[in-house]
């Protein structure tokens, strides 16, 4: 709360509004730099949050989000799903439990993880079967082996044949307009605007994206800014319960209360946590 205080403080709604125009008509140098200028604000201040919570706590919040993911209809229901692998020195929400869940007891799921290939915000998202086939890399944080134990090259998602239903994805700060903040490398945003052209050609139905926060990563509206390659997620799932956003993910099963109602990127969300 204190963080939401501070970077409330910081960040008048009027200088957003600005930012808010910006993200639909083409930005200049400066709106950019005043854009990136305020994201590095929040990321300091929500590290700060996040490096405050408590062990015990973090636990708990970890096994609350997943247990609501696994319980979702909308994620019973999915057959390929890109999950990211989470990084405890990130402070990230747990998702062993959900990938374990995935590998161990399959249930019909094709998974696949990301790979960071350069410092160019190239990402791949490589199929995997078990858990021994992540391996850590320079940063110590796991990822697919580009080829499996028998030196065949790992099937990339962006090759193929039948289109992914869900993403769950992380982030650093999230709004409940479906804003989300990442760690400044442009790796989802880039990764995920090209799987959404490539479903678009395929004439595919779009993945719901789905993220997983911390109560404390849940912001005020309005406080993150954004630009035109900032994309929204669908849904937030927190401890507190899941947050549909887009008409995507009113209309997926049980996860919004009401259905056939179009929400606009960004718009303000104004349905209640939904607990599942």
């Amino acid at each position: 709360m204190r963080t939401k205080m501070i970077i409330a403080q910081c960040c008048s709604r009027a200088a957003f509004g600005q930012l808010r125009m910006s993200s639909t008509t083409t930005p200049t140098h400066d709106d950019l730099d005043a854009v990136f200028k305020q994201k590095r604000l929040i990321r300091t201040q929500v590290r700060k949050t996040l490096k405050s919570i408590q062990p015990s706590l973090r636990s708990h919040q970890d096994n609350a989000v997943q247990d609501i993911v696994l319980e979702a209809p909308w994620f019973k229901s999915s057959r390929r799903l890109c999950a990211y692998i989470s990084c405890a020195a990130l402070r990230e929400v747990d998702t062993f439990k959900i990938l374990s869940q995935i590998l161990q007891h399959n249930g019909g799921k094709k998974l696949y993880v990301p790979r960071v290939e350069d410092k160019n915000s190239h990402m791949r998202m490589l199929h995997i079967s078990r858990i021994d086939d992540l391996v850590a890399n320079s940063m110590d944080i796991l990822e697919p082996a580009p080829v499996d134990a028998d030196g065949n090259a790992r099937e990339d998602v962006m090759q193929a044949n039948d289109p992914v239903d869900l993403f769950l994805l992380p982030g650093l700060a999230f709004d409940r307009a479906g804003r989300r903040l990442g760690r400044g490398g442009g790796y989802y945003d880039t990764f995920l605007k090209n799987y959404q052209d490539l479903a678009k050609t395929r004439n595919w139905r779009q993945p719901l994206l789905v993220a997983l926060s911390y109560s404390e990563q849940i912001l005020d509206e309005g406080v993150i800014p954004i630009t035109p390659s900032d994309l929204p997620v669908d849904a937030l799932v927190s401890p507190e319960g899941v947050i549909p956003i887009s008409s995507a993910a009113l209309n997926s099963a049980h996860m919004g209360s009401r259905e056939g109602r179009s929400i606009k990127p960004y718009q303000a969300c104004e349905e209640a946590v939904v607990k599942i």
